[in-house]
């Protein structure tokens, strides 16, 4: 029997009677990298605050470590790490003292920020001013925060959102070791299905509060195959718009 270190049953979540989450079971594999995507305003950020305990559910349960969260709060969230939008730091500290304060809000051993610093490869940038980091560093930052003490898993809210070509792909190829490095489970939320393509083995596609999909990558491409004939007018907008969302475009004319 597989084991689910995020299991939710009939999560619910309603903004007066708007339903932000409806009746969503998320499955999230021991291990896996998990890729939750879906657009803006599709219920990602509001599910991984419920995830987290930030806000109630409405109706349904939250199960991490096949534990009920209600019940278990504090030793449940002592394994988890997140990174939710983008991460706040002392400007005018180092990244080192900055891990510094988040160290002794934790009570761990001075060790862990070093550590941390290695995964994300800052350790050379550790006596620098926050200031002075690119957007790609400061979310290196953000997610080294995240890891101290040893977390099974970790929740990454757009961790790419706002960076530019490079910093996206620092930030993807991090990703992309934390399971077997940190014998974690990953989930990231996105809303750019090339990115999650990249990243995820595992997928759940969320749009309008409701789970559209969930399964591993594979199955996800084999559903995909074929292509979806839009008609718009102006062609050239359309396209740009389809290939911002992360949709792969071909443009045909009517005699095509």
């Amino acid at each position: 029997m597989e084991q689910y270190v995020i299991e939710t049953r009939g999560l619910t979540k309603e903004f007066n009677k708007f339903a932000a989450v409806k009746d969503l079971n998320l499955r999230v594999p021991k291990g896996a990298l998990y890729g939750f995507l879906g657009p803006n305003g599709a219920g990602k950020s509001t599910t991984i605050r419920l995830l987290l305990g930030l806000i109630r559910p409405t109706k349904g349960t939250v199960h991490l470590f096949n534990q009920d969260l209600t019940k278990h709060r504090l030793e449940i969230l002592s394994r988890v790490g997140s990174l939710v939008e983008t991460p706040s730091y002392y400007e005018h500290l180092t990244a080192y003292e900055n891990l510094e304060i988040t160290r002794k809000i934790l009570q761990l051993p001075k060790k862990e920020i070093d550590k941390a610093l290695e995964i994300v490869k800052l350790s050379k940038w550790k006596n620098q001013k926050v200031k002075h980091f690119s957007s790609g560093m400061k979310q290196r930052l953000g997610i080294a925060q995240s890891l101290m003490g040893n977390r099974e898993l970790l929740l990454l809210d757009e961790p790419t959102n706002g960076l530019d070509p490079a910093g996206v792909r620092e930030i993807r190829e991090l990703i992309i070791s934390l399971p077997e490095m940190m014998n974690a489970t990953v989930l990231i939320s996105s809303h750019i299905l090339n990115e999650v393509e990249l990243i995820a083995d595992h997928v759940g596609i969320i749009h309008r509060g409701k789970l559209l999909f969930q399964g591993t990558l594979a199955e996800l491409k084999a559903r995909g195959r074929g292509e979806i004939i839009i008609k718009a007018n102006p062609l050239h907008q359309a396209a740009e718009f389809l290939k911002r969302k992360g949709y792969a475009v071909a443009i045909k004319k009517d005699s095509d």
